[in-house]
């Protein structure tokens, strides 16, 4: 853990999404940020340097939190990762919980399970959606990538989807074209920051309910994010509306962060009858 100067806020380092600190995504987390306001939270978050810190600003009931996000740029309406880890922080502290943090996105239950030794946070998004993307926007974000549009898979056509954050899911025809990410930043930064976009999410299909992904990040100053809660949650309403799996249920596995040197597993689940997507993954305490 560090302390902020030794008289600041008490940060935790965590990781989402695997049980090894060396792989998934790393978060702060403060279980207590009552006292910091948003000038104070960024600066926490920026001098860290990970894609996201959590701070739980304040406490509204048993297993109630106000929760916020902030990159080292921006603060943001929702962060899955660093919700996973502040969710595993709280169980360790607490014991298993089951949790509601109030997000600037809308409520996001999480419960926490002890299963085979780890600690496995599963939450819930707020209700997801999907659009279209403009064609001018869609080459934009191609020729950022340096992609040409037969990179692309026409079985996973462009869309951008939400579920707490807004994503455009981008699917490359092969997994060459996923490892060799190589992008302009300040080119796709723009576009994102035009469009209101958190991260892209880049995809290839591996199997029908197995997908590997790469999210690019620059309107959080960060190249790429190694596991990606909140675009994990939008994937799945994605693949929901298009078909791609069945209406009533569906688990997809996620494998992200690999092209990075920090793999990390998330598992998306969909039920019937209920539009919101469950994202669950591991996490462990880093340090």
């Amino acid at each position: 853990m560090t302390h902020d100067h030794g008289h600041g806020p008490e940060v935790l380092r965590y990781t989402a999404f695997s049980a090894d600190p060396e792989g998934g995504n790393p978060a702060g987390v403060v279980l207590d940020a009552s006292g910091l306001d948003e000038e104070r939270m960024l600066a926490v978050a920026a001098e860290l340097g990970y894609s996201e810190t959590a701070f739980l600003t304040e406490r509204t009931g048993e297993g109630a939190y106000t929760i916020r996000y902030f990159s080292p740029k921006a603060e943001v309406p929702f962060c899955g990762h660093a919700t996973v880890a502040t969710a595993i922080a709280l169980a360790e502290r607490d014991g298993p919980v089951a949790l509601e943090f109030a997000t600037a996105a809308g409520q996001v239950p999480v419960t926490v399970v002890r299963e085979d030794g780890e600690l496995r946070a599963t939450l819930t998004s707020v209700v997801p959606y999907v659009t279209e993307v403009d064609a001018a926007d869609l080459a934009e974000a191609l020729a950022a990538l340096d992609w040409p549009a037969a990179a692309l898979d026409p079985a996973l056509p462009p869309r951008i989807a939400y579920a707490g954050a807004r994503h455009l899911v981008l699917a490359a025809a092969t997994r060459e074209r996923l490892a060799e990410l190589a992008y302009d930043f300040a080119r796709l930064e723009a576009l994102m920051r035009r469009i209101d976009l958190t991260t892209l999410q880049l995809v290839w299909r591996e199997a029908p309910e197995v997908f590997h992904v790469r999210d690019p990040f620059p309107v959080g100053g960060v190249v790429e994010d190694p596991a990606t809660g909140a675009a994990a949650a939008a994937f799945g309403a994605y693949v929901r509306e298009l078909g791609l799996v069945p209406e009533a249920a569906a688990v997809l596995t996620l494998h992200q962060g690999a092209d990075m040197g920090r793999p990390g597993t998330l598992t998306v689940e969909l039920r019937a009858g209920d539009d919101r997507v469950r994202v669950s993954g591991t996490g462990t305490r880093i340090g």
